[in-house]
């Protein structure tokens, strides 16, 4: 592919970070390229339409899925003004519809051993001293399974892998709204005008000369200054060499692996025999357990969600065994003619996807600062983005998107007349 060589910026990546530099960009008289390794838009937000029977069809969120602290999400009233429906209704996380081998008695004691779990980080984290959040367990305490099932889900993984500091740096008000017509939908309508070259996957990045040479699957791109927001193993594994190395980004990434999250769908033959908006957990007696959520938005179908060592596994047992492992907890849970009533409709596999590897970020024990370390740019010509670059909303699509725009900031800055040359 023959490349003009002029530009003033390249973006690598078009997920929820790249859309938001390349926006942040666009009123700049600058020459921005964005380039995006898959053939669609959106990296980790992905909304499809599964329709389970001939006359159905409803769009459902392969990745992230909740706008969290939508009460001060910045993004809530750009996908709003944008004509996207919100369903505000509280999420029923931590509640077992039905009371199936967890009552009401059990929930609230074991609401009441993650409040005491997480005063014990706040105070630990008081300290200044990381280590692994699991060291705060009360040792033999009945839930601590059930907490290491909810770290994987919103974590990735399990609490002994996950930062006290980092944990505790997170910045979550509790309040969680859905986008109706998917939330991977409005990522990719909130980058509507952005112009992508898709399937353009980047190999190397020469930042020893001037210009910034890239190498790529569609030929080489040469730029002042480049926005990197790729997720976290492609830079800790090197599938994009640097030249000169970057040994310090590769460590912090290293640090900042992406934990996993699955989802499975399944279509509801009598969707009125369940309550819309209902949860339940498979079990509460260990960890490798499935998340259940019943007919959002009263929609006819069943979402089932895996993270951390229980999602990996599965993944590695290979298609399928997601969903043959939620149904197999629905059966426990419900009997074996409710089963007969679902049908499998789709799975996710973000371990598996080569641009993905995984699903979010957590920072690992004694590492909590690798979030600024990565975020930091290179010489004002190498700016970096992405939710693990976000020192309080990692993990999320609007962490993301505030880091991005950040970026371009930082780009503009270092362009900006006057400034020392990128």
């Amino acid at each position: 592919m023959s490349m003009r060589s002029d530009f003033d910026v390249v973006i690598i990546g078009a997920g929820a970070a790249g859309l938001a530099a390349a926006v942040g960009l666009a009123a700049a008289p600058l020459a921005v390229l964005v380039v995006e390794a898959r053939d669609r838009v959106g990296g980790r937000a992905e909304t499809v339409r599964l329709v389970p029977g001939p006359d159905a069809g409803f769009p459902v969120d392969l990745g992230c899925g909740w706008l969290h602290s939508a009460d001060v999400n910045p993004l809530v009233p750009m996908i709003e003004g944008l004509g996207f429906e919100l369903d505000r209704t509280p999420a029923a996380w931590q509640r077992q519809s039905g009371e199936q081998y967890f009552s009401v008695a059990d929930q609230r004691l074991f609401a009441e051993a993650f409040d005491a779990f997480e005063a014990r980080i706040d105070a630990a984290a008081r300290t200044g001293i990381d280590r692994p959040a699991a060291e705060l367990f009360e040792p033999g305490n009945r839930w601590n399974p059930l907490m290491n099932a909810v770290s994987s889900y919103y974590n990735g993984t399990e609490f002994e892998r996950v930062s006290l500091l980092d944990y505790t740096a997170y910045r979550d008000t509790e309040v969680n709204y859905r986008v109706r017509e998917g939330y991977g939908a409005a990522i990719v309508a909130l980058g509507g005008k952005v112009t992508v070259q898709s399937g353009c996957a980047v190999q190397r990045i020469d930042h020893g000369r001037k210009p910034i040479r890239l190498s790529t699957t569609k030929g080489e791109i040469d730029t002042r200054t480049v926005i990197v927001t790729v997720p976290t193993p492609h830079l800790a594994e090197q599938r994009i060499r640097f030249s000169p190395a970057l040994d310090g980004k590769v460590e912090a990434a290293g640090h900042l692996p992406l934990g996993l999250a699955d989802k499975a769908f399944f279509a509801l033959s009598e969707p009125g025999s369940m309550a819309e908006g209902s949860h339940f957990f498979g079990r509460t007696d260990r960890a490798e357990t499935a998340s259940f959520h019943v007919r959002p938005y009263g929609r006819p179908f069943i979402e089932a969600f895996v993270g951390g060592r229980n999602a990996r596994a599965l993944e590695t047992a290979g298609e399928g065994a997601i969903s043959a492992f939620a149904l197999d907890e629905l059966r426990g849970l419900m009997g074996s003619d409710f089963v007969k009533r679902l049908t499998p409709i789709a799975e996710t596999g973000w371990l598996r996807d080569p641009w993905a590897l995984g699903a979010y970020s957590h920072a690992l024990p004694m590492h909590s600062g690798a979030r600024a370390v990565l975020a930091a740019p290179t010489d004002d010509r190498l700016f970096w983005a992405g939710e693990a670059t976000h020192p309080t909303v990692f993990s999320t699509a609007h962490g993301a998107w505030a880091s991005g725009q950040r970026a371009a900031e930082e780009v503009l800055a270092a362009l900006r007349p006057g400034s020392a040359p990128a």
